[in-house]
């Protein structure tokens, strides 16, 4: 039986691989708590992905095609795990090279305990506004803030959630961002129109994320007896290592790449190795105590220092281990296991999309959809369950919008409609699933659990329901001019009718 003559999966076929994983991902939780996510879950998402090939196989799909299908999808993951890899070297080099101690040092002076967690969402939204990338702000800026979170005795996990707060704000009202320009070109929408109405959900989520951080901050203090775990962090990292504003240079040099267009891969890499270069200048003791070698010369122990940290991260030994443990981090080697992550994720993803398990319950879902709003929900619905199921904030969009974008048409919504509720069921919420690409790098990143920051990630909660209540409450729900209103549909505002094609 060739592929064409394959018989349409049923919805029970459809929603079997997706039971066996919320069956085995709680498992993996009940038997290894915190360590789930470092291989329990990788086996979790490989086995369900064989599920689905059973599935696809039994209605007449050739496995030589599943397995293609397989290769294609998780070369889609090949550039995020470049990335990631990068910003693992990156993350080494600069506390070698002592620029994340300085920013621990100015945030400590600049930052206090009270306004630190609105003051972080906001730096991370502008700056992420500025270069549309909240990978490149999480894997810089965030880093150093839950440093300086540390320093001031909170748990870094409402920090993270403030950086990735920001960080997803920033990126999608920013015409820089990748998915900012992806969600309007599946949509058929214009980008600057997208992000006009975009501010709609994002800028009212956004606020109600700093009153709630404001309120988190007033309310709280340091944790009795933790105040001494640090010492003075300050005076500690000034002695172990040579601080300075001119430290920063490497940062700026990766922001400014953002900012002209450079691509996230080359641009971080150049960071991580012009960390390593200044790790060598300024700070030439760590970098040969790093290398370890006493037989080493010393322009080779240099060289072996930095490339260590490159490779396996920085391992401080300052003597204080509340330090020590903030400082011992980074290396490319650090990301592995969440580079593995994210391939079983994909490889589960595209099995389920091959052979048509995923569509098929979308299409159940879309045949509920009666009115605009619960239109405008299940298409939020659809590409938030896609970040679960396909693992990645790209195939959510894509997937989501091809599928959704005929009724919207039908119906005779603008297309802003659609590339609006894309980002706010799509791109926001990716980073809040575990094996998503998203949330795997921003846990592996900020080196707090996905659950740990989840409930923190105020913007990213708040944004999906808000655009829910506005969908069927019929705010700013526009409709193409002259459109045929569809029976049974609400009134909606007309708006412009803006394609790309």
């Amino acid at each position: 039986m060739t592929a064409r003559e394959a018989r349409e999966p049923s919805l029970l076929q459809a929603l079997t691989p997706l039971a066996f994983l919320v069956v085995l991902l709680a498992l993996a939780v009940y038997l290894f708590g915190e360590d789930a996510s470092y291989g329990p879950n990788q086996v979790s998402l490989m086995l369900c992905a064989g599920v689905a090939a059973i599935i696809g196989v039994r209605n007449g799909l050739d496995w030589g095609d599943l397995q293609r299908v397989l290769v294609d999808g998780i070369s889609l993951a090949v550039v995020p795990i470049f990335i990631l890899l990068a910003v693992g070297g990156l993350i080494g080099t600069w506390i070698l090279s002592g620029t994340v101690p300085t920013l621990i040092v100015y945030g400590l002076e600049l930052l206090h305990p009270s306004y630190f967690y609105p003051a972080a969402c906001l730096i991370c939204a502008i700056v992420a506004m500025s270069i549309g990338s909240s990978w490149t702000v999480a894997g810089t800026l965030g880093v150093a803030l839950i440093g300086v979170a540390q320093g001031l005795e909170m748990s870094p996990a409402i920090p993270a959630g403030a950086v990735i707060s920001g960080a997803y704000f920033g990126d999608k009202i920013s015409p820089l961002s990748d998915t900012t320009n992806i969600a309007p070109a599946a949509a058929g929408s214009e980008l600057f129109a997208h992000i006009r109405h975009m501010t709609w959900t994002t800028v009212p989520s956004l606020l109600i994320a700093l009153v709630l951080f404001t309120a988190i901050g007033l309310g709280s203090g340091a944790p009795p007896g933790e105040a001494e775990a640090f010492g003075d962090l300050p005076a500690v990292l000034g002695e172990h290592f040579d601080l300075g504003w001119h430290l920063l240079i490497p940062m700026v040099v990766v922001f400014v790449l953002a900012v002209i267009g450079f691509p996230a891969y080359p641009s971080i890499l150049v960071g991580a190795l012009l960390g390593a270069v200044f790790a060598v200048v300024f700070q030439p003791d760590i970098v040969v105590a790093l290398a370890d070698q006493p037989a080493l010369s010393r322009p080779m122990a240099l060289l072996a220092g930095s490339w260590s940290a490159l490779s396996d991260g920085y391992r401080a030994s300052t003597g204080n281990p509340a330090v020590d443990d903030l400082l011992t981090r980074g290396g490319m080697v650090s990301m592995l296991n969440t580079v593995w992550l994210i391939v079983c994720a994909m490889g589960f993803g595209a099995m389920m999309e091959a052979t048509g398990l995923l569509e098929r319950m979308i299409r159940s879902v879309l045949k509920a959809a009666k009115s605009t709003g619960s239109l405008i929900a299940a298409t939020i619905g659809t590409a938030a369950a896609s970040n679960v199921v396909a693992a990645d904030q790209y195939m959510s969009i894509v997937l989501t919008g091809r599928l959704y974008k005929p009724e919207y048409e039908r119906r005779g919504l603008a297309p802003v409609n659609l590339s609006r509720a894309l980002e706010d069921g799509g791109t926001i919420t990716s980073p809040l699933v575990p094996w998503n690409t998203c949330g795997a790098y921003m846990a592996a990143t900020l080196g707090v659990a996905t659950f740990d920051y989840l409930p923190f990630a105020f913007f990213n909660l708040v944004n999906p329901l808000l655009a829910v209540v506005l969908g069927y409450a019929g705010f700013k729900v526009l409709r193409e001019p002259g459109a045929r209103v569809v029976p049974g549909t609400p009134p909606a505002e007309a708006g412009p009718g803006h394609r790309t094609g």
